[in-house]
C-alpha cells in the first residue's frame, strides 16, 4: 500500500491529501504607489490583495520565489527578479541597486525573515505595508492522520508547521518533507526531515512519490 502524502498548505495538490493550513484576511490599506521605484512580494497573497485595487500601479517587483513571481505577473506586474525562496535571500538581491531607490514590501502581518531590517539597517529605503494576515485554519486543526507511522507530511511554511503543532504531535516515525530551510527551522530541533531542493510543491511531491 502506497503511504498516505498530506500537503499543509494554503495550496492543493492532486496526489496529495491537501490540508488547508492557514484562513487569510486579505487588507486594503491606503497606498501612495507612486512614491515607490520597485515592489517587494513574497506571496501570492500580496497579489490577491492588490486586486482589490482595481488597476493599481503595479512596479516592477522582486519577488522571493518562481511561485510568488508567476502570481504577480498574472494580475500584470512585471517581475524584476527572483529570489532563491527565502527571505534572507533577497538582501543579496536589493543590494545590487542603489540606496536611493525606493522599495515597497507589501507584507503578511507576521513574517518569518527580517531581511528588511538588515536591509534598512545598511541604509536601504524600504517601507512596509501589511496586506494580508493570516490564522490557523479549522481544517489543520481538525484533520486525522491515518497510519501516522507510514506517513508523508509536507509543510511549506513555518505557519503550516506552528498550526499543526498546536493541536498534534509528529509521530517520530513519519516522513517529513519542508518546502525550505525556514520552514524546518518551525520543526521540533530533534525532528528528522527532507528539505527540498526547491521551494516548490511540485519538488516536494517528487520527493514524497519517490518514497
Amino acid at each position: 500500500m502506497p503511504k498516505q502524502i498530506y500537503l499543509f498548505s494554503i495550496s492543493s495538490h492532486p496526489d496529495a491529501k491537501s490540508v488547508n493550513s492557514l484562513d487569510i484576511k486579505l487588507l486594503k490599506p491606503e497606498i501612495d504607489f507612486l512614491k515607490y521605484d520597485y515592489f517587494i512580494v513574497t506571496s501570492k497573497q500580496t497579489s490577491e490583495a492588490l486586486k482589490q485595487y482595481g488597476e493599481p500601479i503595479l512596479k516592477p517587483a522582486l519577488c522571493v520565489s518562481v511561485a510568488s513571481a508567476k502570481s504577480y505577473e498574472d494580475i500584470g506586474g512585471k517581475v524584476l527578479d527572483i529570489g532563491g525562496g527565502y527571505g534572507d535571500n533577497l538582501v543579496a538581491k536589493i543590494k545590487e541597486y542603489s540606496k536611493s531607490t525606493k522599495w515597497l514590501y507589501l507584507r503578511a502581518k507576521i513574517v518569518a525573515s527580517d531581511f528588511v531590517s538588515v536591509c534598512q539597517e545598511d541604509g536601504y529605503k524600504i517601507d512596509e505595508v501589511v496586506v494580508y494576515e493570516s490564522g490557523c485554519s479549522q481544517a489543520i486543526w481538525c484533520v486525522e492522520i491515518e497510519d501516522e507511522e507510514r506517513a508523508i507530511l509536507i509543510f511549506t511554511s513555518p505557519s503550516s508547521v506552528n498550526c499543526f503543532l498546536k493541536n498534534h504531535t509528529i509521530n517520530p516515525r513519519a516522513t517529513v518533507i519542508v518546502i525550505g530551510t525556514t520552514t524546518a527551522k518551525a520543526l521540533p530541533s530533534d525532528m528528522e526531515y527532507i528539505v527540498s531542493p526547491k521551494t516548490t510543491i511540485d519538488s516536494c511531491m517528487e520527493i514524497a512519490q519517490k518514497l
